[in-house]
């Protein structure tokens, strides 16, 4: 699941317009590009996916290619390592796969409309203690973003149940502690961010967010973010603290011998660093 998830934003083309006369006429403006293609890969201390944990507190290597259209529409893809102890009987990854169109509204705001399809080759829910059902983690969210200067929101809503979760799965991957409620579909999630330039090339970003889970209010949560980054020897460096009140029970995991487990919306220092291309 990308966080955050980090899609390529593209500008409409500038509108420019003014008295030209013929004798001393001013250059005409570069237009943008008709097409555009970019890419990212970070190596980050943990992945957080809406302040939870993805890899078990540990390691992910990321990467995606963005493309971009100067009409508004962009489409790309990301993926990431991912835990098994968490996603059961797959490959440890995930990719996401996204598409929308962006545009302006005004001036200074922007509405950004779009779908992302989170999957996971091979991972399937358990049915029961280490065999494996046909009931698969993948995710499909549609979502509606604005953003005006430094701010953004966006909320995105499951069009699928909400990462396999349904009366059929709720009983074994959340430890037997939930009924059986019916399916999660329409769960949604209000992503909120403000990023503040600091000066001498540093940005402080901050994140609140918050995960409605339909049919599951146990599993609902707030999880926030404070982040500093800055572009130093031609990468991106980036600290954050991310945390959640996200509920232990619901919210653990433990390695494939069903020990050590971990608290996946604790509290913690996250580093990462990364280049764009």
């Amino acid at each position: 699941m990308k966080k955050n998830i980090s899609t390529l934003s593209l500008a409409l083309a500038a509108l420019f317009a003014g008295s030209v006369q013929a004798q001393d006429a001013a250059p005409a403006a570069a237009a943008s590009p008709e097409h555009t293609l970019t890419g990212n890969l970070s190596l980050n201390s943990d992945y957080r996916f809406r302040g939870i944990s993805q890899t078990w507190r540990l390691p992910a290597l990321q990467g995606g290619f963005d493309y971009a259209h100067r009409s508004g529409f962009y489409a790309g893809t990301w993926a990431s390592n991912v835990s098994g102890n968490s996603y059961n009987n797959g490959a440890g990854l995930e990719l996401d796969l996204y598409g929308g169109f962006k545009f302006s509204l005004t001036q200074d705001l922007t509405l950004d409309l779009g779908a992302l399809a989170y999957v996971y080759p091979g991972a399937k829910l358990n049915s029961a203690p280490g065999v494996a059902s046909n009931k698969a983690y993948d995710n499909l969210d549609l979502y509606a973003g604005i953003s005006a200067g430094a701010f953004s929101a966006k909320l995105s809503v499951a069009a699928t149940d909400y990462f396999g979760l349904n009366s059929d799965t709720a009983g074994f991957a959340y430890f037997n502690s939930l009924a059986a409620k019916g399916s999660s579909k329409g769960s949604a999630y209000l992503d909120l961010n403000y990023n503040f330039d600091l000066g001498q090339g540093l940005t402080l970003g901050a994140h609140l967010g918050y995960l409605h889970v339909r049919n599951y209010g146990e599993l609902s949560y707030t999880d926030a973010k404070l982040s500093i980054s800055k572009e130093m020897l031609g990468l991106n460096w980036s600290a954050a603290v991310v945390g959640s009140n996200a509920k232990r029970d619901f919210y653990q995991a433990g390695n494939a011998a069903g020990q050590d487990a971990k608290q996946l919306g604790k509290t913690g220092l996250l580093v990462s660093v990364g280049k764009s291309f």
